[in-house]
């Protein structure tokens, strides 16, 4: 049992780990066309790019050191790779890019595809390996009707293959619609799967087409056929299992899905329950409405109008009555969040793909910005349509809804579906009052003076140990005396034993 609490640490070094299984090296001949690197070269060339930085997941350092070499060989500019994340790999990590003055961004792998801001984007989503014609076959098979209305989408690492795919299936079912990718972004670029641009190429398929026809989500795009809407689609998705068909399947929940996995060159319905899974964050939608101290934790720094949300949600919070503090603490993880015992709920602020985290593990759960809406704003309704991106919450976005009519406090009292118990839900409309001069009067609430209380001092107030109590005046005055010296396993007075 001694060992459990000091050990010489040989047993840590002794011990085995286990390793992920990666992807092996690509071959000299194959890497100029798996990395793109003629057109990453053109992309460099033409913005004029002195420093650029590599940004590589894990599965594909293997390869960073040669396409770096090639890259400098072919522009002259200096190559950096970026060895590890701030956050999540599928995003653009734009604040190690800057650590090193970089002046551009080369994205390589699976990406969340989310908007940037600061400096120019390319991505390479590189080629995985993929059967076509079994891929063909299992569209059939399971879409033997060929007017079926289809969608197809997929991961970003397969978008090669969709010329290839549509060309077989256009000629087969007419009603089978083709996302394209479009990298949301000012100054985003991703290598076209078409001579066309995608505007265009549709604008050619139907030319009397609208914009309410289009669906933009996720860094796709799609057009609907003329008098069809979303709910008459069935969609076909090619790629592994996975943050991204999750947040497909969440998004597009009226829809049901077929999956076809090139891993295994196999297809299935899509047998999750979406009820079942959309009543599991109603369940944290309840929670997030009994708390009291709201944490906000800050997922993603390169992601377009991440401060604004965060501006959002503390205004949003605030005028719920409750109280915000906002954490930035890179990746996430158990021990990180339980240091904070003060906060009833984190909401996080990240990418599509990087919000749906399991707090299973977790001393507090965790929301997305959109269940954290739902709990505090009165107007949001819960109808089973879900919102994963932030954007889309911001106003002038598409899912924007306005905050209650400000014109007088308000105190709901209702029942927690949880607990049980009455809980007061107050529309705190200090927004006027904070407006005010010092010395402007403000009207007095003798309702909410006493029930209206800070949460987190009430919190320091019910632990049994606060901290280091001073004592002041009540310890007597000594002199300083000289301490001991060395280190805590042996000092110097303790000598050997």
């Amino acid at each position: 049992m001694t060992t459990a609490f000091s050990s010489d640490g040989a047993q840590a070094i002794q011990r085995t780990l286990g390793t992920l299984a990666t992807v092996g090296s690509t071959g000299v001949e194959t890497l100029d066309e798996v990395y793109r690197i003629e057109e990453t070269c053109t992309f460099i060339l033409q913005n004029q790019l002195h420093k650029v930085a590599l940004q590589f997941p894990d599965d594909l350092l293997v390869d960073s050191a040669a396409v770096a070499a090639k890259l400098e060989k072919n522009t002259g500019a200096k190559m950096y790779i970026l060895g590890d994340t701030s956050y999540g790999s599928c995003c653009v990590d734009e604040v190690a890019a800057e650590h090193v003055g970089a002046e551009g961004i080369i994205h390589y792998g699976r990406a969340c595809l989310s908007p940037t801001r600061r400096l120019p984007v390319m991505y390479v989503f590189g080629r995985r390996a993929v059967d076509l014609e079994r891929c063909v076959d299992s569209f059939r098979e399971h879409y033997p009707d060929t007017q079926s209305h289809v969608i197809i989408l997929y991961d970003v690492l397969y978008s090669f293959i969709m010329g290839s795919l549509q060309h077989i299936l256009e000629s087969e079912y007419a009603n089978v619609v083709m996302s394209q990718i479009s990298a949301d972004g000012t100054q985003c670029y991703s290598p076209r799967q078409t001579d066309k641009p995608h505007e265009e190429a549709q604008a050619e398929t139907n030319p009397n087409q609208t914009d309410a026809q289009f669906v933009r989500k996720f860094g796709r795009q799609f057009a609907l056929r003329e008098g069809c809407s979303l709910e008459d689609y069935r969609i076909f998705y090619i790629g592994q299992e996975g943050v991204t068909l999750t947040n497909f399947m969440m998004t597009f929940n009226q829809c049901s899905f077929y999956t076809f996995d090139p891993e295994t060159s196999a297809g299935r319905l899509e047998s999750v329950n979406i009820n079942k899974a959309l009543m599991k964050r109603y369940y944290l939608i309840e929670r997030a409405k009994d708390s009291k101290v709201v944490g906000i934790l800050v997922g993603t720094l390169g992601v377009a109008d991440y401060l604004s949300i965060i501006d959002h949600l503390k205004d949003l919070i605030k005028k719920a009555g409750k109280k915000s503090y906002v954490f930035v603490m890179g990746k996430l993880n158990v021990p990180k969040l339980a240091n904070f015992l003060e906060i009833d709920i984190y909401v996080l602020v990240a990418c599509p793909e990087n919000s749906f985290l399991d707090c299973s593990e977790f001393y507090r759960p965790v929301v997305t910005p959109f269940e954290m809406e739902v709990a505090c704003n009165k107007n949001r309704e819960w109808t089973g349509e879900y919102v994963t991106s932030f954007r889309d919450l911001l106003p002038g976005a598409c899912s924007h809804v306005e905050f209650p009519n400000p014109g007088a406090d308000g105190d709901d009292t209702d029942v927690s579906l949880i607990t049980g118990a009455l809980r007061s839900s107050y529309w705190n409309n200090s927004e006027s009052q904070d407006n005010l001069p010092s010395s402007s009067l403000v009207q007095r609430n003798p309702t909410l003076t006493v029930a209206q209380t800070n949460p987190a001092a009430s919190f320091l107030a019910s632990r049994s140990w606060q901290g280091l109590e001073q004592k002041l005046g009540e310890t007597p005055v000594t002199k300083a005396v000289e301490g001991r010296r060395g280190i805590a396993i042996a000092y110097e007075e303790e000598g050997n034993s």
